[in-house]
């Protein structure tokens, strides 16, 4: 329906086509003026993010239910990122037309201004992994083998039980917090592939695997080998190779921002038999980190002396990773699938294009996610803004907004939030870049997704506190009802849902490292797992979600409902999060679709559940 409005860049009757553009495509903005407003002359004012400002007159067209007229503008920019906003002149001297709520402008000098995404014409993603589903698993706590590992270093602590709590004191011994290992491998894994694709997916992100001295493993010893707890480089092939006949593809977790400070390239306590940047400055390693007074002064992550940071733009460490024989193609070459990178935006521009030409060189179709927490197309960091998504860099990113977003409006916040940040990233991200979104609602760096929609609220309690944490009956039913709703929303959106392990079998636990329990084999919530599948299986059966456009249909304080129109079929989605059955409007044409959860529509509207949801199919 029309609203009488100057200008919203979220409805095609002002902006086509929606959303961000390739460079050089044409893309047309209307502004929308009652007659008295006697305009005068009225005007695009754009800027570039380099600061660059100009303004070019509009065209007066046809007049609009008689009373108002319309002013155009068609525009072909070039690869990078703009902000515009609009003025007009009249007898009251200049107005200004600026962005308020969502995509709406008004007259007025105190909104904002409209972000547009220009991305490179050649940009392109993977098709292989649209509409698919990613299983995120801490390696050291899926599932383990029983094979006995060699060469293991003696100074790991192994726990006697899976069913022990991570250890989260620093006791002066070797069991302390990041040194306690559950004993999970890569062969584990293989052998709870039929498991996992019947949950639907079709990708392992897998936490690092490569050797490290603890167990989250983001302290790399060695790009080049896999950690012996894990298994051998054998197993990750044979794994590949065993996943690739369950439709699984396996992408690692590269690390590259920083190593550690005990590994062969720093070797600050002497464990390697190669001279590390730590012991002499005639190492080959020494000009991979920043030293301010060495040895013992030096650039490091977050100020953890056990984590120097890598001077990414020296060449030989640029060489050792994104080279012809570097890291990234030798594991590629082994049968993985892609790469997410760690703390992406703490890696220099020229060293994401690196990547990017190696990954793709050795692979074309694999996948490159990076770790952004913010939206990655208008990011700021290290001074000046970043280009992931405009074509040369990542193929998407981790959603944190959407994760934040729903576990927001689960717990009391405004459906209209919800569906406001679901926009903006439609709206911001390439199109390309927007179908493969990693679209998590927790992982091992978050608490665990039943606690964060049930638990009590940390404050300020440690970890001790939290060490002893169960939810009570009450809040776990809480938990539950709410996270059928999140999940069910994971599934739907724009992006690739990523399940991380054990969610689905209704493990709690806050922060690291507790989120990091090991699988409840054998004790999972039966029935929450089989809806996860009975998710899968819709999802990975539905090709609106593949690429499908994303159309809200209703948002209120509670409740929300949205469309994903594909090319064959459509999916309408409603949620209510609130304690009494609605009636949502939703538009006709639904009367006839399959229900797949819920309740059938009339009369343009449909009932929800009260904590429920009702979602229904057709084709098209």
């Amino acid at each position: 329906m029309m609203k009488f409005i100057p200008f919203d860049s979220r409805d095609i009757l002002y902006k086509v086509p929606f959303g961000a553009v390739k460079e050089n495509e044409a893309v047309t903005l209307r502004l929308l003026l009652h007659k008295d407003a006697k305009c005068s002359g009225a005007f695009l004012k754009i800027k570039e993010d380099s600061g660059r400002e100009q303004f070019m007159l509009l065209t007066a067209g046809e007049t609009y239910m008689e009373e108002y007229c319309w002013y155009s503008v068609t525009l072909n920019l070039s690869e990078g990122l703009y902000w515009y906003s609009f003025c007009f002149d009249s007898p009251w001297g200049r107005q200004f037309v600026t962005r308020f709520k969502s995509g709406e402008g008004y007259v007025s000098t105190d909104g904002g201004e409209w972000q547009l995404t220009v991305f490179n014409e050649k940009y392109s993603t993977p098709d292989k992994f649209k509409g698919g589903i990613i299983y995120q698993i801490f390696p050291d706590r899926f599932y383990s083998s029983g094979v006995e590992k060699m060469n293991v270093p003696d100074d790991r602590y192994i726990h006697k039980s899976q069913d022990e709590v991570p250890e989260y004191r620093q006791l002066g011994g070797i069991c302390s917090l990041g040194n306690d290992y559950f004993g999970g491998d890569l062969k584990g894994i293989a052998e709870k592939l039929p498991y996992l694709e019947s949950l639907g997916v079709s990708i392992i992100y897998l936490n690092p695997i490569f050797e490290a001295h603890s167990n989250h493993r983001y302290n790399t010893a060695d790009y080049l080998k896999i950690d012996p707890m894990l298994g051998t480089e054998q197993d990750l092939k044979d794994l590949c190779k065993a996943a690739k006949k369950h439709g699984i593809s396996i992408i690692l977790d590269g690390v590259f921002s920083h190593t550690g400070d005990d590994s062969i390239y720093f070797n600050r306590y002497k464990r390697y038999g190669e001279v590390g940047a730590f012991e002499s400055k005639e190492s080959k390693y020494y000009g991979w980190y920043n030293f301010h007074q060495w040895p013992n002064r030096y650039s490091a992550w977050w100020g953890v002396p056990s984590l120097p940071e890598t001077n990414e733009e020296n060449q030989g460490f640029t060489e050792f990773i994104t080279g012809r024989n570097g890291v990234l193609r030798k594991w590629l070459k082994c049968g993985v699938s892609g790469w997410r990178l760690d703390v992406a935006d703490e890696l220099p521009d020229s060293f994401l294009d690196k990547i990017r030409s190696a990954v793709k060189s050795q692979k074309k179709d694999a996948i490159i996610i990076g770790e952004v927490w913010e939206d990655a197309t208008n990011k700021i960091s290290y001074g000046h803004r970043r280009r992931y998504l405009q074509g040369k860099q990542l193929d998407s990113v981790m959603n944190y907004p959407f994760a934040n977003a729903i576990i927001k409006f689960l717990t009391g916040g405004n459906g209209d939030d919800l569906i406001d940040t679901v926009m903006s990233i439609c709206e911001n991200y390439p199109r390309p870049s927007l179908r493969l979104l990693m679209n998590h609602i927790g992982t091992h760096d978050t608490e665990r997704i039943l606690t964060a929609l049930g638990g009590e609220p940390t404050g300020v309690r440690g970890r001790s506190w939290q060490a002893e944490q169960k939810m009570t009956e009450c809040q776990l039913e809480t938990a539950k009802k709410r996270l059928y709703i999140a999940a069910l929303l994971q599934y739907t959106l724009p992006g690739i849902p990523s399940l991380y392990y054990g969610d689905e079998a209704g493990m709690e636990g806050y922060g690291d490292p507790f989120c990091r329990g090991f699988y409840p084999w054998g004790k999972e919530d039966a029935y929450l797992v089989e809806y996860y599948k009975k998710l899968g299986q819709f999802r990975r059966n539905t090709e609106a979600f593949s690429d499908g456009d994303f159309i809200p249909l209703y948002n209120g304080f509670d409740a929300i409902a949205f469309e994903r129109k594909g090319q064959k079929t459509a999916v309408m989605v409603a949620v209510n999060r609130g304690d009494e059955q609605r009636t949502l409007e939703i538009g006709d044409g639904w009367e006839e679709a399959a229900v797949i959860f819920g309740y059938t529509p009339e009369n343009g509207s449909v009932k929800v559940d009260a904590k429920g949801f009702t979602v229904l199919k057709k084709k098209i």
